[in-house]
C-alpha cells in the first residue's frame, strides 16, 4: 500500500498541499499511479524503510519498496493528476504549470519572508518592511489576474490555485490584517473562495484571517530598499549626487516661479467628464432606427450604447422564426431551433436567477439564429396561483378593507385580471431590458383560452385513462393560505434547539425545537405501568391512535396485545409492533397520530388503524374534547402541555435539533393534513421518462444529473394537483348527485361519484351514463379547488404551440430542440414536462435538457435578504448607491432584527454601492461563469471588468475605424490577397481559432470557454497587439502594406463583432452599424448576419504563429528588463544574440513589431559570433535568442552600485547566518518542522537574490 509521509504541524503549507491534493484525488479519477488511496502518515519515513531520508516532506512511497517522490509539486501532481486542468501540453495544464511554478518560485519565498518577523523568528538584521514589500511585489500579478478570474486556470481549482493558496496560508493567518486584505481585494476574494472549498476544508478546517493591526503599507508594486550600511565610499558618493539633482531641481522650479508681485497664472480648468453619464439625445420613434451617422462619444457608456436598438429590433421582426423566409414550415437545410421559456411568475421581478436564465438562452438563440437556423425562443409567463392570489388579496385589504370571500369568487376573478392587466407585464419589459431576444408576438399566459382549452384537455384525457385519481391523502396545509401547496413551494427552517417562531395569525412566538416527554399508562395493569413517548407537536397526541414500538425490542415483548388509555378522550390505544421504529432514539416508543403525520399514516395503514383528523382548515382543532375544542393548534400546544402537567403525566422537555417546514409564500408552519384531493399516478410515465434517458433518447447535461434523475423517477409518488385556490384552473371534474332511491349517494373520496368534462354538458352526458339514469335525475356540482401550477407548466411546450388542435407552429416546432433552466427544478418542471410530454403527445417535448447552476454571492454564500448579498441585476445594469442598497433593504419584509446585519453585509461587499456596469457586461459575466455543473460565486468587481472590455472594443473601433479611413471599401469576400505581412497572418490565424473555439463551446454549451476565446482574442490579440502593430504601419509610405492591414484589420472586426453578438447584443451592434458592407444586400442587423463558422475563417497559419510568437517572446523579455531597471519613460536599445542564422532572419523580419511593442530604441540582430556592447543587461527570449537591453548612458553606474552593494551586504549576512542557524547542533531535532521549512525558503530566497543582484553588480561595474 502507497504511505504519504506529510508533516504533522498544522502551518507546515508543503504538507497540507499534499493532503489537499490527495483529497481532490479520492474525489475525482484517483491517484495518477492508478491504485489506491495512500495511507497517511504524520511523521518522516522510518529508516528501516529507506536507505535515505527524503530531503523534505510531504514524501509519497508508492507501495513497500517502490518509487519514491517528495516535494509538496510533484506529490500533489501525482496524487490530483485531473488537478493539471488538461492533458500536458494543453493550454489548460500549461498555464497551471505556470502558475504551479509562479507560486513555488515567487509566493513561498515571499510569504515565509513576510511571515517570519510575525511569528518572531527574525534576526536583528532583518528588515521586515523589506520582506512585506517583497510580499507585495509577490502579489501584484496575483492581483491583476484574478481581477477578471475566479481560479488561476478555469472555472474550478486546480493544482495552480492549490499551490498558490497553501502559500499564502501563513500570511492571511499571521500578516495580511484587514486593511493589508483590502488593498488586495481579488487575491483575498480568491483564497476565501478556495479555501471555503469541501476539499480544503477537510484539510484545513475553518482558516481563521488575521485580525490583528500590522497593516501591509506597501502598495501593489512599491518597493522599501534596505538601508545601506557598508560600500562608505561609494554611498558617499551617491549621496552627493542625490543633493546635487535635488538642488538643480529647485532651482528648475523657482526659475518657472513668476517674478516677486505678479500672480501666478492659474492653469485652465479641465471640465471633468464622467463617461457613464453620456446618453443617446436624438429624436428617435420607438421602432425606428438608430441614428449612427454621429462622432461616436469618447467612451463607452452603456446608458448611450442601450438606447434605441431593441424596440427596432422588435419592430423589424428580427426575432421571429418568419424572418426572412415564406413560412416556417419552408424547408431549410440549417434547421429548426426551438426552446421555451421557463415562464416567470406573473408577479415576479427579475433577480439573479431570471438573468443568468436569460443570458444563457439568449446567447444560445441568437447563435442558432445567426447561423441560419430556423429559430424560435418563445416567451410565456405562468399564472403563479398562490403568489398571485396572496398579492391581490392584500390589494383587496388594504385598498378597500374586503376579503375575498366578502367580495365572491367571481368578482374576484376580475380583481386579479384587472391586476393582471395592470401590473403582469413588468417582467416581459424587465426581459427587453436584458436584450432577450423572444418573438413576443407570441408570447403566451397559462390562463389564455389556448393554454386553459389545453389544460382541461390534459385532464379530462388522463382522467378518463384512470392516471387522474380522487384519493384521501396527507398533503402539505397552508392553514394561512387554506390550501395545499406543493414541495417545492415548502422552506425547511433548520433549528438546532429551542427557537421562538413569529406565526401568521399568533401575537406571541411559538416554541419550536423542543421535544417533550410524557407517559401513557398501561390499561389494566396491576403495577400502574406506563409507557414513555416524545413529540415535537404536543397539541397533536389529541389524534393518537395507537403506541408503535420495535418487534425485537425485549423492553416491550410483555405488552403485546395491550393497550394504553388515553388521558383526555375516551378511547385505549394499542400498542403496535413495527419495524419502523428505532429502539435506540428516546425510550424506543413512538406515537401514532396517521392524520397528522406521513409515517405515522403509512403505519396506520399497515396495522388498520383509524385516522382522526383533529385540525380544520383554519388550523383550529375539532373532533376533540373541551377544553381543546376550537382552539388554534398552537394555543392548544399550550393547552395539551398544562393539562398533562395537571394529571401527572408529563415527563420532560428537551432541546431538540429539528427542521420546520413552513409555506414560503405566507410563512405559516406546515401541516400535514388529511384531505380528499386529485392526485396524478406517475409511477408508469416516471418509468417511460426514465428509460427515454437510459436509451439516450433525452440527454441530459450536465450529465452528473441523470444519476439524480433517475433516483427520482424510480422512487416517484403520486402527484397531488389539487389546490383550494381560486385564482387558476378549476378542476373540470364534477361531483354526481343522482335523484334515484336505486342509487345510493356518494362520498366525496369515491371516485365513482365523480366525473370529468371539457364542458358541463359533457360531463351530465358521462354521469347519466355511468349510473344509467336519464340527464334530468343528475345534478352536478364542479369542484371548487384549481389545479395545481405546475400542471399547467407541465403542458407548456406543446400547449403554447396549439395543441390538441394541429397547427403549423406544433408541426414544425414540437418536439422542441433544448430546455435550459436552473437545475433546481430538475423534478418540479422538467420530469413532469416529460411525463406529460410522452403521455399526452406520444413524444418527448425536446431532445436535451442543459441545467444551469445557483447563483450565490462572490464568497460562494446562499444569496439571503439577511446576509445583505441579494444583488438585483438591473442595479448591475444602472448602478446603485450604497445608501439606495440600504433603502431597498427598508423597503423589503424583512425583520427589523435583520435589517442592521444585512447593512453591515452590503457595506462589507459593495463599500462604494454597485458600480454601472450595462447589460452586455452582466450577460458576458454571468455565461463566463457558467461552468458546468459548478455553483456561480458571482463577484460584482469581474462584471465590472467585463464594462472596461465593452470600453476596450469601443475604443479599438473607434480608433480603427479612424485607421480604415472614410473612403475605406472593404473587398467583398473576407479572403486574404496574398500579400499580407507577417503580423496580418498571424492576426488571420489567431482569428481562426476564436471561431473555431467559439462554435465548438457553444455546441458544448461551454459558454467559459466560449467568453475566454473571445475576450482574449479581442484583448490580449488585436488591442495589445495587432492594432499596436499596425499604427506604424497606416502611417508608413507604403500603400500597399497599408491597405493589406486595413482590409485584415476590417476582417477582424467584422468577424470579433459577430462572434461576440450572442453576448453583447447591444454594444456589438451599435459598433458593427458603424462599419461599412461588405456588399449592398447585407443583412440590416447584426442580430440576422451570419455567425463565423469555420468553414468561413480557414486561415490557420501555423507558421505565422510560430515565427510571431518569437516576436512575443522577445517583447516580454525586453518589457521585464525595462521593469526591472525602471526604464518607464526610456526607450532603450535593444541587441538580438541568436544562435543561428534562420533564428537571426526570423528576429529581424520581426523587429520592427518588437521595436513597437516593447517600446525600444534600436532593435538590432547581432552577427552570429558577436558580443553585444557593454552596458547591456540580458535575459533570454527563446533557447536561440537572447536580449541584451542597452543601459549605457541611462542609469547612473556609480548610484545603482551604491545601493546594489548594501543589498548584497545584506543579502550575505542573512544568507550566512541562515546557514550557521541550520549546521547548529541539534538543529533538526530541537527546531520545530515549521520553522526548519521557514528556514529553508528563506535561504532560497535569500541566494536567489544575492544571485541576481551579483549579476547586476557586474554589469554595473563594467559601465564604470
Amino acid at each position: 500500500m502507497s504511505v504519504l509521509y506529510v508533516s504533522p504541524h498544522p502551518d507546515a503549507f508543503p504538507s497540507l498541499r499534499a493532503l489537499i491534493a490527495a483529497r481532490y484525488g479520492e474525489a475525482g479519477e484517483g491517484p495518477g499511479w492508478g491504485g489506491a488511496h495512500p495511507r497517511i502518515c504524520l511523521q518522516p519515513p522510518p529508516t528501516s524503510r529507506t536507505p535515505f531520508l527524503p530531503p523534505r516532506l510531504p514524501a509519497l512511497e508508492q507501495g513497500p519498496g517502490g518509487l519514491w517522490v517528495w516535494g509538496a509539486t510533484a506529490v500533489a501532481q501525482l496524487l490530483w493528476p485531473a488537478g493539471l486542468g488538461g492533458p500536458g501540453g494543453s493550454r489548460a495544464a500549461v498555464l497551471v504549470q505556470q502558475w504551479v511554478s509562479y507560486a513555488d518560485t515567487e509566493l513561498i519565498p515571499a510569504a515565509c519572508g513576510a511571515t517570519l518577523p510575525a511569528l518572531g523568528l527574525r534576526s536583528s538584521g532583518q528588515d521586515p518592511q523589506a520582506a512585506l514589500a517583497a510580499l507585495g511585489r509577490a502579489l501584484g500579478p496575483l492581483e491583476e489576474w484574478l481581477r477578471l478570474h475566479t481560479y488561476l486556470a478555469g472555472e474550478a481549482p486546480t493544482l495552480g490555485d492549490l499551490a498558490a493558496v497553501t502559500a499564502l496560508l501563513l500570511p492571511f493567518r499571521y500578516v495580511l490584517d484587514p486593511s493589508a486584505r483590502r488593498i488586495w481585494g481579488n487575491v483575498t476574494r480568491w483564497f476565501i473562495t478556495c479555501v471555503q472549498q469541501p476539499e480544503f476544508r477537510a484539510v484545513l478546517g475553518e482558516v481563521v484571517l488575521y485580525s490583528g493591526a500590522r497593516p501591509l503599507s506597501q502598495q501593489p508594486g512599491s518597493e522599501v530598499p534596505a538601508p545601506p550600511k557598508t560600500a562608505a565610499q561609494l554611498k558617499k558618493e551617491a549621496k552627493k549626487r542625490e543633493k546635487l539633482e535635488k538642488f538643480q531641481q529647485k532651482q528648475k522650479v523657482q526659475q518657472q516661479q513668476p517674478p516677486p508681485g505678479e500672480k501666478k497664472p492659474k492653469p485652465e480648468k479641465r471640465e471633468k467628464r464622467d463617461p457613464g453619464v453620456i446618453t443617446y439625445d436624438l429624436p428617435t420613434p420607438p421602432g425606428e432606427k438608430k441614428d449612427v451617422s454621429g462622432t461616436m462619444p469618447d467612451s463607452y457608456s452603456p446608458q448611450y450604447v442601450e438606447a434605441a436598438w431593441y424596440p427596432w429590433w422588435e419592430q423589424q421582426g428580427f426575432f421571429k422564426p418568419e424572418y426572412g423566409r415564406s413560412s416556417v414550415s419552408a424547408p431549410n437545410p440549417r434547421g429548426v431551433f426551438m426552446m421555451c421559456i421557463p415562464p416567470p411568475n406573473v408577479t415576479g421581478s427579475l433577480h439573479l436567477g431570471h438573468a443568468l436564465t436569460n443570458a444563457i438562452q439568449d446567447s444560445l438563440t441568437r447563435w442558432h439564429r445567426m447561423r441560419g437556423e430556423t429559430t424560435l425562443w418563445n416567451p410565456g409567463c405562468d399564472h403563479a396561483g398562490i403568489a398571485t392570489q396572496v398579492v391581490v388579496e392584500k390589494k383587496l385589504w388594504r385598498e378597500q378593507g374586503l376579503s375575498r370571500h366578502q367580495l365572491g369568487r367571481e368578482a374576484f376573478l376580475r380583481e386579479v385580471w384587472k391586476w393582471k392587466e395592470e401590473k403582469g407585464d413588468r417582467i416581459y419589459h424587465q426581459l427587453k431590458k436584458l436584450g432577450s431576444s423572444l418573438d413576443w408576438n407570441r408570447a403566451c399566459f397559462t390562463m389564455d383560452p389556448k393554454l386553459s382549452a389545453a389544460v382541461t384537455e390534459a385532464f379530462v384525457q388522463l382522467h378518463e385513462e384512470g392516471v387522474i385519481y380522487r384519493s384521501t391523502r396527507l398533503v402539505n396545509w397552508s392553514c394561512t393560505l387554506n390550501s395545499a401547496i406543493s414541495d417545492i413551494e415548502v422552506d425547511k427552517k433548520e433549528l438546532t434547539g429551542r427557537t421562538l417562531l413569529s406565526v401568521p395569525g399568533y401575537k406571541e412566538k411559538v416554541e419550536f425545537g423542543v421535544l417533550i416527554s410524557f407517559a401513557y399508562k398501561v390499561q389494566d395493569s396491576d403495577s400502574d405501568e406506563e409507557v414513555l413517548v416524545a413529540t415535537t407537536r404536543i397539541e397533536t397526541m389529541l389524534g393518537d391512535v395507537a403506541v408503535a414500538v420495535h418487534p425485537k425490542d425485549p423492553r416491550y415483548q410483555h405488552l403485546k396485545g395491550k393497550s394504553v388509555i388515553h388521558p383526555f378522550v375516551s378511547r385505549s390505544l394499542p400498542i403496535v409492533f413495527d419495524d419502523f421504529v428505532d429502539m435506540e432514539f428516546g425510550t424506543g416508543a413512538v406515537k401514532i397520530t396517521p392524520a397528522h403525520d406521513q409515517n405515522d399514516y403509512e403505519v396506520g395503514q399497515r396495522h388498520g388503524l383509524e385516522a382522526i383528523s383533529i385540525m380544520d382548515a383554519q388550523g383550529a382543532l375539532v373532533n376533540v374534547p373541551p377544553p381543546f375544542l376550537g382552539l388554534p393548534r398552537f394555543e392548544a400546544r399550550k393547552a395539551v402541555l398544562a393539562a398533562l402537567k395537571e394529571r401527572g403525566l408529563f415527563r420532560g422537555i428537551e432541546d431538540n435539533p429539528m427542521v420546520v417546514p413552513l409555506c414560503n409564500r405566507s410563512k405559516d408552519v406546515v401541516e400535514p393534513l388529511l384531505r380528499p384531493q386529485w392526485y396524478v399516478r406517475c409511477a408508469e410515465m416516471a418509468q417511460a421518462a426514465s428509460a427515454a434517458v437510459t436509451r439516450g433518447d433525452l440527454r441530459i447535461l450536465p450529465e452528473a444529473h441523470q444519476r439524480t434523475w433517475h433516483a427520482w423517477m424510480d422512487n416517484i409518488r403520486d402527484w397531488c394537483i389539487s389546490r383550494q385556490l381560486w385564482w387558476g384552473h378549476r378542476i373540470p371534474a364534477y361531483f354526481v348527485t343522482v335523484s334515484d332511491p336505486a342509487v345510493p349517494p356518494g362520498e366525496d373520496p369515491d371516485g365513482r361519484y365523480w366525473v370529468s368534462g371539457r364542458t358541463e354538458a359533457e360531463a351530465l352526458e358521462k354521469a347519466a351514463k355511468e349510473f344509467g339514469v336519464s340527464p334530468d335525475k343528475i345534478s352536478l356540482q364542479q369542484d371548487e379547488d384549481v389545479l395545481d401550477t405546475w400542471f399547467s407548466s407541465g403542458l407548456f411546450p406543446f400547449s403554447i404551440l396549439g395543441w390538441p388542435n394541429q397547427s403549423e407552429d406544433l408541426s414544425v416546432f414540437y418536439p422542441g430542440t433544448l430546455l435550459e433552466t436552473g437545475h433546481d427544478i430538475l423534478f418540479f418542471w422538467v420530469a413532469r414536462m416529460v411525463m406529460l410530454g410522452l403521455k399526452l403527445t406520444g413524444r418527448l417535448p425536446f431532445r436535451e435538457v442543459y441545467l444551469h447552476a445557483i447563483v450565490r454571492d462572490a464568497h460562494g454564500r446562499k444569496m439571503s435578504k439577511s446576509l445583505g448579498n441579494v444583488i438585483d441585476p438591473l442595479d448591475v445594469i444602472h448602478g446603485v448607491s450604497l445608501q439606495g442598497l440600504h433603502d431597498q433593504l427598508l423597503n423589503s419584509n424583512l425583520d427589523p432584527s435583520e435589517v442592521e446585519k444585512a447593512k453591515e453585509g452590503q457595506k462589507a461587499d459593495f463599500p462604494v454601492g454597485i458600480p454601472e456596469c450595462g447589460t452586455d457586461a452582466l450577460r458576458f459575466g454571468l455565461c463566463a461563469y457558467t461552468s458546468q455543473g459548478r455553483d456561480i460565486n458571482l463577484d460584482v468587481n469581474r462584471i465590472l471588468g467585463y464594462r472596461h472590455f465593452c470600453n476596450k472594443l469601443w475604443n479599438a473601433t473607434k480608433f480603427a475605424l479612424r485607421g480604415l479611413g472614410k473612403d475605406f471599401v472593404p473587398s467583398p469576400t473576407s479572403e486574404p490577397g496574398g500579400r499580407e505581412s507577417l503580423v496580418d497572418r498571424w492576426i488571420r490565424s489567431r482569428l481562426t481559432e476564436a471561431v473555431r473555439l467559439s462554435n465548438q463551446g457553444f455546441q458544448a454549451y461551454d459558454f467559459p470557454a466560449v467568453t475566454t476565446a473571445q475576450y482574449s482574442f479581442w484583448l490580449y490579440e488585436l488591442c495589445d497587439v495587432y492594432l499596436e502593430c499596425l499604427k506604424p504601419v497606416l502611417n508608413g509610405g507604403d500603400q500597399v502594406a497599408a491597405e493589406c492591414a486595413r482590409q485584415t484589420l476590417y476582417t477582424c472586426l467584422d468577424v470579433g463583432l459577430r462572434l461576440l453578438s450572442p453576448f453583447m447584443p447591444f454594444v456589438t451592434e451599435e459598433l458593427f452599424q458603424r462599419l461599412p458592407r461588405r456588399t449592398p444586400r447585407a443583412p440590416p442587423s447584426l442580430c440576422v448576419t451570419s455567425y463565423p463558422e469555420p468553414s468561413e475563417c480557414s486561415w490557420k497559419d501555423p507558421e505565422a504563429e510560430a515565427a510571431f510568437e518569437l516576436a512575443l517572446s522577445i517583447t516580454r523579455a525586453v518589457r521585464s528588463l525595462r521593469a526591472n531597471y525602471n526604464l518607464t519613460r526610456i526607450r532603450p536599445d535593444c541587441f538580438l544574440e541568436v544562435a543561428d542564422e534562420a533564428t537571426g532572419a526570423l528576429a529581424s523580419a520581426v523587429s520592427g513589431c518588437v521595436q513597437t511593442l516593447a517600446s525600444a530604441g534600436i532593435v538590432a540582430v547581432l552577427a552570429l559570433g558577436a558580443s553585444a556592447p557593454q552596458g547591456c543587461a540580458v535575459a533570454l527570449a527563446s533557447d536561440r535568442c537572447s536580449v541584451h537591453l542597452q543601459l549605457q548612458g541611462l542609469v547612473d553606474p556609480a548610484r545603482e552600485l551604491g545601493k546594489l552593494q548594501a543589498k548584497h551586504d545584506e543579502a550575505q549576512r542573512q544568507a550566512q547566518r541562515l546557514r550557521e542557524r541550520r549546521a547548529a547542533s541539534g538543529y533538526t531535532v530541537k527546531v520545530p518542522l515549521k520553522v526548519q521549512e521557514a528556514d529553508e525558503a528563506k535561504l532560497q530566497q535569500t541566494e536567489a537574490e544575492l544571485r541576481k543582484v551579483d549579476e547586476a553588480i557586474s554589469l554595473f561595474q563594467k559601465m564604470l
